[in-house]
């Protein structure tokens, strides 16, 4: 079986001519060097074969195990390629259509290797689809890469989107998994964008309690107009979504927000994949709006909504490492996710930001306060929300782990950010004049990837994982 590539030049007998070394690309084309014989016989190009050469690793035991968290791939390579489109463009986080595993002949084979064997749930996978095209695949899986499992034959990618299509795997112990390509309904070719599996290695468990939030996503399948919800009696910790929300095999759970999707309300301008906090806990007697027992307020608010809410002053304390940021879009939008909120009925007493820029390899964080009714105040701890900025020396880098806290006792907000190896970096907001310490103003925290492009590439987006997201109110 075709499972990984050399190429093999034949050279041709040519009267005093020695045949040249070859070197190969992703594309299948040779690149012959010069022969160092003086002879006026004409060099005849090689041929290219393509032998396979079989790789020699142990199979692997069964795996048992719970739970399904994404599964990272160490290599991807194909049978065929179009040039500028190689196969390992299938594995690089990336699901715009220019990075994708491009070939233009039928029954061609891709080919990938996950970092290590794991019991595999599922696939998802992200077909270039700019025309309404049905594509037919084949689904096999291996843990020597010699002996291959057929799970899923003549499967058929969905017509009507662009979108990830998650293919349900059954649970099998695999380290290699292969798609073949059978056509599509317009042409031999066939575009993949983007390859996720997903499953696990180890139990998967998630140290968050999710039972008092409720999940916002930029997608709603059935209507397709407003972010869908997913509130707190179906969310829970075997939640998943292959697009949006999905555990990390580190016990985090991650949060993904693409440029494009439904917005939660006519007045957002941007997509989020975000929790909000729900303190009524599944108790849908309970409002999720107004001073009553779903919500909390500021100490310093009259006595009569103290007595109505369900919590007085707050703290949230979370850990997380930013994944990725967009790179696409208008210099003022590019790089930027909100991470973490206060939310108000209207306003927002906190939004905390992180923000890479394109050219830098460090991101800033800073706080925006927005008075009721009135301004941002923005404070910034490490780095500058300027577009143009420089990389800040002690900025913080994709996938680097921090934590931050936020407390408010009365109209005192005081923000922690926290590093390992590092001083804390703390910012207190007198919220003395802001005017959330009246009637009717009620709180809520909201964490996850609320992304702030609207001007990228649609299938850009922005992507956290969190680790830790405890809540706490008096």
């Amino acid at each position: 079986m075709l499972v990984n590539y050399k190429v093999v030049l034949l050279c041709p007998l040519l009267l005093a001519v020695g045949c040249g070394s070859s070197s190969s690309d992703d594309s299948g084309s040779t690149n012959i060097a010069s022969s160092s014989a003086v002879t006026v016989t004409p060099v005849v190009e090689a041929p290219v074969i393509e032998v396979p050469v079989e790789e020699t690793n142990e199979p692997q035991a069964d795996i048992t195990c719970s739970g399904r968290a994404f599964l990272p791939f160490s290599s991807a390579i194909a049978t065929d390629s179009n040039v500028g489109f190689p196969a390992s463009n299938t594995i690089d986080g990336s699901f715009i259509g220019t990075s994708r595993w491009s070939t233009s002949s039928i029954n061609q084979s891709l080919t990938l290797t996950l970092e290590q064997a794991a019991l595999l749930d599922g696939l998802s996978i992200t077909w270039l689809n700019e025309d309404s095209r049905s594509h037919s695949y084949d689904i096999e899986v291996s843990t020597d890469n010699t002996t291959w499992t057929p799970l899923a034959t003549a499967e058929l990618s969905d017509e009507s989107t662009d979108r990830g299509v998650f293919t349900d795997l059954n649970d099998t112990t695999a380290k290699y998994i292969r798609i073949i390509t059978t056509g599509n309904n317009i042409d031999s070719s066939s575009n993949i964008v983007e390859v996720e599996a997903f499953g696990c290695q180890t139990d998967v468990v998630s140290n968050i309690e999710l039972i008092d939030w409720y999940l916002s996503i930029p997608v709603d399948e059935d209507t397709a107009t407003r972010a869908e919800s997913i509130w707190e009696n179906e969310f829970n910790n075997d939640y998943f979504h292959e697009e949006f929300f999905f555990n990390s095999l580190d016990n985090g759970i991650v949060f993904r927000s693409p440029i494009e999707g439904t917005k939660t309300s006519e007045n957002t301008k941007f997509t989020r994949t975000e929790l909000r906090e729900m303190l009524r806990r599944g108790d849908e007697s309970i409002s999720t709006q107004g001073v009553n027992a779903n919500n909390w307020v500021f100490s310093s608010a009259p006595q009569s909504e103290l007595d109505k809410a369900g919590g007085i002053d707050g703290e949230l304390v979370a850990e997380l490492a930013v994944n990725h940021v967009t790179t696409t879009g208008d210099a003022d939008q590019v790089g930027r996710v909100i991470i973490g909120q206060i939310h108000a009925h209207n306003d927002e007493p906190l939004r905390v930001y992180y923000r890479k820029l394109p050219g830098n390899d460090k991101g800033s964080i800073y706080l925006a306060h927005e008075i009721r009714d009135g301004d941002d105040v923005y404070y910034e701890l490490i780095g500058t929300r300027s577009q143009s900025a420089s990389n800040p020396s002690n900025g913080i880098e994709l996938n680097e782990r921090f934590g931050y806290k936020i407390t408010v006792v009365g109209n005192s907000l005081d923000f922690v950010l926290s590093r390992e190896g590092q001083a804390d970096i703390t910012q207190t907001i007198d919220m003395s004049n802001s005017g959330y310490d009246i009637v009717d103003e009620y709180m809520y925290f909201k964490a996850g990837s609320y992304n702030q492009n609207n001007s990228g590439e649609g299938k850009d987006y922005v992507q956290t994982t969190f680790y830790k997201i405890d809540n706490s109110h008096d």
